[in-house]
């Protein structure tokens, strides 16, 4: 019985094999994980971007028609103020409605589009 004591070379292989596609596996887990954090973070930089401009959307009354662009944080954003045509508005209302489409692109070249309306004074036409 002296020689069933041990593994032989085929059991110690196929452990061998097991344990690496165990590791394989375990591998491929945190590497995925990894590049979902990354995604996740760099897209809650692009919101926080994004955000942070449309927080910088002038007053009202200082809101005027065209575009404006810069760059916050290493993103390059751009936001365009047009008149907004809607139906139903009353003839001499006090307001009028303008619409901001705010575009900011990240480093990565991923980009995020807002879109608001703005009402401002009749008089700022």
């Amino acid at each position: 019985m002296a020689g069933s004591a041990g593994f032989t070379l085929i059991e110690v292989l196929v452990a061998l094999a097991v344990a690496a596609a165990a590791l394989a596996a375990i591998g491929q887990l945190m590497g995925a994980n990894g590049r979902g954090a990354r995604a996740l973070e760099a897209r809650a930089g692009l919101l926080s971007a994004a955000r942070a401009v449309e927080a910088g959307i002038p007053a009202r009354r200082d809101l005027a028609l065209g575009r404006t662009d810069g760059d916050i944080a290493g993103h390059g954003w751009r936001m365009d103020v047009r008149p907004l045509e809607v139906a139903g508005v009353p003839e001499g209302s006090k307001w009028t409605p303008r619409d901001v489409v705010i575009r900011v692109r990240a480093p990565s070249g991923a980009l995020v589009v807002l879109e608001t309306v703005r009402l401002v004074p009749a008089a700022a036409e």
